[in-house]
């Protein structure tokens, strides 16, 4: 692991540049003031009744606040409170999810359905984004490991793909001739990852349901990987034996691979990833910092997974 060193990165280099070029497109919104963004994002959150886990980490939560201005969803727009300024139009429910591909019993499953057939856990994990920034959040949700169960993955299949919704009329992120990503957006585990104990499909955050701007109404929760992995507002998820290319994966496959585990021993091309910075927190000189941990903390329990692989070249 190198030593300590806070990373510095330019504004201007924390989205990757492709991308960054648009941002203009989306500073009318961006104008609006968080507590405006706040409230926005709160209107049509409903509370969820959940059970007590063992998933807990011992850090403070990220203020539902933060955890609700600031994130990236670029179906929404390019800049940190985009999501939440301007996907008050989209529509979460009625929502169902097709699970298809290499498994005996395929369907669309209806989502209200699937949250009364499993319980849903309360679970503290932190998030850390690739950008070098992080975020302890308290989600809600039931084991993917469950709804694999349900569908029973045939032995042929090692991997998962997952699949955002496209709907321009209500995401204006994925509206115009000239897009930052290729749509829709796409996420890919392998099956042991998918099946891990700690591997997620969240539905609410804070005891309510997903705000529009945090992936609505169903969401990928992977706590030892980088945040993009956590893809949102999924529609489909196949079971196949060919690996995925993720969408970072193919928009800059030099900066983004399949495995996105968190690892501060391998920066970021443009970055380092010894430390974050940790949303929320006040620090002696502003923002508060801390040391980024193998597998963001997790590392007791999924870094068997990747038993002899080389985690520099399976990034």
């Amino acid at each position: 692991m190198p030593s300590y060193r806070p990373p510095k990165i330019a504004s201007s280099e924390i989205t990757p540049r492709q991308i960054y070029v648009r941002r203009r497109e989306f500073l009318g919104a961006a104008a609006l003031g968080a507590m405006a963004l706040y409230s926005a994002g709160k209107a049509s959150a409903a509370a969820l009744s959940a059970v007590e886990s063992k998933y807990k980490v011992d850090e403070k939560a990220t203020p539902i606040k933060d955890v609700t201005t600031y994130n990236n969803f670029y179906e929404f727009g390019l800049d940190k409170g985009d999501p939440a300024a301007l996907s008050g139009d989209f529509k979460p429910l009625p929502w169902t999810v097709k699970v298809d591909g290499m498994v005996n019993k395929p369907g669309t499953f209806d989502l209200e359905a699937l949250m009364k057939e499993f319980p849903i856990e309360e679970r503290t994990y932190r998030m850390r984004c690739v950008e070098a920034w992080s975020m302890v959040i308290p989600w809600d949700g039931f084991p993917l490991a469950s709804l694999l169960d349900k569908v029973e993955p045939l032995g042929s299949a090692k991997y998962v793909a997952f699949e955002t919704v496209v709907r321009p009329e209500e995401m204006p992120g994925q509206k115009g001739f000239f897009q930052s990503l290729d749509w829709p957006y796409v996420e890919g585990l392998r099956l042991d990852e998918a099946r891990h104990p700690l591997t997620l499909l969240a539905v609410g955050l804070y005891g309510e349901t997903l705000p529009n701007q945090n992936g609505a109404p169903i969401r990928l929760v992977v706590p030892w990987k980088y945040g993009f992995k956590g893809i949102k507002s999924i529609v489909r998820i196949t079971l196949t034996d060919q690996q995925p290319k993720n969408t970072w994966q193919v928009t800059n496959p030099q900066e983004y691979g399949f495995y996105a585990n968190v690892n501060p021993a391998v920066d970021h091309p443009r970055w380092s990833q010894a430390s974050e910075r940790r949303i929320g927190e006040s620090g002696f000189f502003g923002a508060s910092r801390h040391p980024t941990l193998p597998f963001n903390g997790y590392a007791d329990e999924v870094a068997s997974l990747y038993a002899g692989m080389d985690l520099k070249a399976n990034f």
